[in-house]
């Protein structure tokens, strides 16, 4: 049996690469980092672009590894069941959420796509969702990392717990609007009449 590497999931795959060339790009250039910022304020076109570009920029190579260790387990299980297209969608609305979400409520610029990961993981947890049911397993994760969040707010660690509850709140959102929308369509799908196959013996 020959094997081939497939490129299986382009937006996660694209994500990640862009997200390394960024980092690797904002260590020499200098002033780059910038762009891949959320402001707590819009003054400069830095920061109307950082509002979905922060999502790509990193403090370090640890802070990097850490987010897309997560996206690349996660992403591609949530892209081949919710589409490239949906999911990339997923990503920017993310993005531009937790970036207004910081303007509003933080004096401290934004970097990094953890409220993406959180997003996915609330997404991922909501996979069994259907009309009238709330799994189990969603209110675990649901309590174990947005609550372990909400603890660690209080603490002066230089980490936007902030971004990760938005972002888990938008995975949460997206899993219940698939949910309905699904069931939905399950409504409206036509029932088509049994067949009954003839055979002669």
């Amino acid at each position: 049996m020959k094997l081939r590497i497939t490129y299986n999931a382009p937006v996660v795959l694209t994500f990640t690469l862009a997200a390394v060339a960024v980092f690797v790009l904002t260590q020499v250039v200098d002033g780059l980092r910038f762009w891949f910022m959320a402001y707590p304020r819009l003054g400069d076109a830095h920061a109307y672009v950082g509002l979905v570009t922060h999502v790509l920029g990193h403090e370090s190579w640890a802070h990097l590894i850490g987010n897309f260790m997560l996206i690349l387990l996660i992403g591609p299980i949530l892209e081949e069941r919710h589409g490239s297209l949906g999911l990339l969608v997923m990503i920017v609305v993310t993005a531009v959420v937790t970036g207004f979400a910081n303007l509003a409520f933080s004096g401290n610029a934004l970097m990094g796509a953890s409220g993406v990961v959180f997003m996915m993981i609330l997404l991922a947890s909501m996979a069994n969702v259907r009309g009238g049911e709330i799994p189990l397993t969603f209110i675990a994760v649901a309590v174990i990392y947005m609550g372990g969040e909400i603890v660690h707010s209080f603490r002066d660690d230089h980490v936007s717990h902030m971004a990760h509850l938005v972002g888990g709140g938008v995975g949460g959102m997206f899993g219940f609007l698939g949910a309905n929308g699904k069931k939905a369509a399950l409504k409206s799908a036509p029932i088509k009449p049994l067949k009954l196959d003839k055979k002669v013996g």
